[in-house]
């Protein structure tokens, strides 16, 4: 059985440098691809957190420069995080209170379904599962805090 290191403030926890890697497989076609990169969770004004990811990513052997931007700001309790797009739609719910969380994101006809875990103070990770008419996907994401 695994075991989660519970998350009493979500925000705090994320607030820093991490390092990160991705990996993308497309199970229906048996592509595969590679994401490696820094994620940093700075302060917002207003409150929370803003995710600035930025990296290179190779799919099918070709690299390129990847950035994606985020919101983590306050959620409905204590440990809980509303994450949002940065034109401010709603992407998922986080909760680490437990350690361990599953966020759901409904995208036109895709399914999204991201299992959050929290390993210990430095090591944290999300596996996405992304299905729909077009998609078959698995993404794996580790990060480690840096510094």
């Amino acid at each position: 059985m695994e075991e989660f290191w519970p998350v009493p403030g979500v925000l705090a926890y994320l607030a820093g440098r991490w390092r990160v890697e991705r990996d993308v497989r497309d199970l229906a076609s048996g592509a595969a691809g590679y994401f490696s990169g820094v994620t940093v969770f700075g302060p917002l004004d207003g409150g929370g957190l803003l995710h600035e990811e930025s990296g290179t990513f190779t799919w099918q052997g070709v690299a390129r420069p990847a950035t994606r931007t985020l919101r983590f700001l306050p959620g409905s309790a204590p440990g809980r995080a509303d994450v949002r797009f940065t034109d401010g739609r709603p992407f998922h719910d986080l909760d680490l209170t437990t350690g361990r969380y599953v966020a759901h994101h409904p995208c036109a006809a895709d399914r999204y379904r991201g299992e959050f875990t929290v390993r210990d103070a430095d090591r944290w990770g999300t596996v996405w599962r992304v299905g729909g008419p077009a998609k078959d996907l698995v993404l794996t994401k580790g990060y480690v805090r840096e510094g």
